[in-house]
């Protein structure tokens, strides 16, 4: 696998990967108008990764610009903590706080106010954890798996982080016969409507 293509992010780079949030947010799908605003999914799955952890984040760019990219957080713990202390005020102020029972738009809102969603029962073995967007004229090509085989496992590795998890969409099958390749496998904790899988990094000798 190739690294023709990959960088790392770039500040200049944020405006066009929450437009590849949006546009492949809905399984994959463009959810450009799905929730009462744009702004929603990149707010949760983007720029508060890029904003913590920039060194963490890679892009898939041929030359005209991004096209896709991967953001992660070697230690969720600490990415928890930060949230809570860093994007939770911010994030608050654009957005209510819901009551239940929640609607799915309610849901991500408060997962944005409420990071400690993100802690997983398996996180003493799977610290890590990561998100990643291809636009879809983008994938089959490879660019996933470098993303994950040439960049994270690497950067993780050298961290000396154990393993890496990741949540997703139930709906988005493609994207879990993607990660089930690539030697991810399902964890104790997850469920049908919230699955769960981690990939166990072995240490640099």
């Amino acid at each position: 696998m190739s690294n023709t293509g990959l960088r790392p992010y770039r500040s200049g780079d944020l405006t066009r990967l929450r437009e590849i949030c949006v546009l492949t947010g809905a399984a994959g799908s463009d959810a450009t108008g799905r929730w009462s605003t744009d702004d929603l999914l990149p707010d949760l799955f983007l720029e508060p990764y890029v904003t913590a952890s920039p060194e963490w984040a890679w892009v898939v760019d041929e030359g005209d610009g991004p096209v896709g990219y991967l953001v992660a957080v070697p230690s969720t713990r600490r990415f928890i903590r930060w949230w809570r202390e860093k994007w939770t005020p911010w994030f608050a102020d654009r957005y209510p706080d819901p009551t239940e029972p929640f609607s799915a738009e309610e849901e991500l809102v408060n997962r944005g106010r409420h990071p400690e969603i993100l802690e997983l029962p398996e996180l003493d073995e799977y610290p890590a954890h990561f998100h990643i967007d291809l636009l879809p004229g983008t994938q089959g090509r490879g660019y996933g798996r470098a993303l994950i085989e040439n960049m994270l496992i690497p950067a993780l590795a050298g961290a000396g982080v154990p393993g890496v998890h990741l949540t997703m969409d139930p709906a988005n099958k493609p994207a879990r016969a993607f990660y089930e390749a690539v030697g991810f496998v399902e964890l104790p904790s997850s469920t049908p409507q919230g699955p769960a899988l981690g990939r166990w990094i072995p240490p640099r000798r």
